[in-house]
Order: structure tokens, then C-alpha cells, then sequence
């Protein structure tokens, strides 16, 4: 299949793409799938709550065990009391991350670039580089694509890119071996180099 190329002039030409990668059908569910799983996976333990061995409480048996008329009861960490333990407490080792097989993986992506392709969000350019760490010259870079807010793909960032990008609020560039799936859908308009879709089509073949 073909996708749309434009220049660093400005000017647009066809390029052939692979259909394996670029020409699948959408899949919604399975999308959503890599979706919550790669957000999830990114997601660390950071809350941790006290189990009843671990609140500042007495060991002391509160009263007898008969003769009271009430019921029994042990230490005062009970966590049936207030101010006691948590019965099953949250701890920052607390693990939330989901499987998905390689194969699902890719297929996901492979729907998220080709649907991209066919809403001609996904525009491949000749090469994305600037020769001095200037955020006015990437400004002016990516007026020469006619976007704002974009995600750029390139096969490596060098440090001059990096920096002009950086203070650019609605742009973001990452290299393709660090392509994910929620990066692909969070923007409108896609830069990718040609030189990172053959990099591309090895990784997701």
C-alpha cells in the first residue's frame, strides 16, 4: 500500500508501505487490551496502608476472656476495631501488571498505525532534523509540515532535536524502538522518518 510522503519543502509524494504493518483491519478490543495492559504495566506501588502487626497498639488482652458478659477479644490491633490494622493492607510492592502475548502485542499496533494511515494522521517525512539546539528552528520545522501538536518518530534522537523539543509543550518526539501504543493514539498528527519505518516493520513483522 501507499502512504503519504511529504519533503522538507513541503512537497507530497506516495511511498510504498508494507500492508502486513500498515493495511490491517481495526481492532478495537484487542487496541483496548494493549492499551490498559501498557498503562498498567508503567503503573508503580506508591500507597501502603498498616496491617494489625504493624499499628502502634498494645499486645495487652483488653479484659478477661469469660466472666465479663462481653465478647472476647485479644489485642487492641484487632482490625475489626477502630484505629486497628487493615485485614488486607495495600503495600508498594502491590503488583498490577497485566500479561499480553507478543503476538497480540503487535497485532495492536499494527491496527493503531493502520488506522492512522487511513485517517491520514500518519504522515511519513524524508528526514526530522535541525542543526542547532534552537526551539525556533523546530517551530519553524514543523510549520514546513503544517502541524502544531504532533508525535515525531524518528530512528534516533540526537541531542540537538531533543533540545529544541523539549520546551514544546504539544510536541513530543521518541525514537521507534520506544514506540507505544498510548503515545500513537494521545495525538492527532503523526511524523514518522522514512528511515524508522523499515526499523518499524522489522520490529512488529
Amino acid at each position: 500500500m501507499e502512504a503519504k510522503c511529504i519533503d522538507s519543502d513541503g512537497k507530497t509524494s506516495k511511498v510504498t508501505v508494507s500492508d502486513q504493518i500498515f493495511g490491517r483491519e481495526y481492532n478495537e478490543p484487542l487496541v483496548h487490551q494493549i492499551v490498559v495492559a501498557y498503562m498498567a504495566n508503567a503503573r508503580t506501588g506508591t500507597r501502603a496502608q498498616k496491617n494489625r502487626s504493624s499499628v502502634a497498639k498494645s499486645t495487652h488482652k483488653l479484659w478477661r476472656q469469660k466472666g465479663t458478659g462481653r465478647a472476647r477479644v485479644g489485642a487492641a490491633s484487632n482490625p475489626l476495631w477502630r484505629g486497628g490494622g487493615r485485614i488486607f493492607p495495600s503495600n508498594p510492592q502491590e503488583n498490577f501488571a497485566h500479561k499480553v502475548n507478543k503476538k497480540m502485542y503487535r497485532s495492536g499496533m499494527c491496527a493503531i498505525l493502520s488506522r492512522l494511515v487511513s485517517e491520514e494522521r500518519l504522515l511519513l517525512v524524508d528526514e526530522f532534523m535541525v542543526t542547532t539546539p534552537k526551539t525556533k528552528e523546530f517551530l519553524e520545522k514543523l510549520k514546513v509540515f503544517d502541524v502544531s501538536s504532533a508525535l515525531i518518530i524518528t530512528e534516533n534522537i540526537d541531542d540537538n532535536l531533543y533540545l529544541s523539543s523539549r520546551n514544546v509543550p504539544t510536541v513530543s518526539v521518541i525514537d521507534v524502538a520506544h514506540l507505544n501504543p498510548v503515545s500513537l493514539l494521545k495525538y492527532n498528527k503523526i511524523l514518522m522518518s522514512r528511515e524508522s519505518v523499515g526499523k518499524l516493520e522489522e520490529m512488529l513483522k
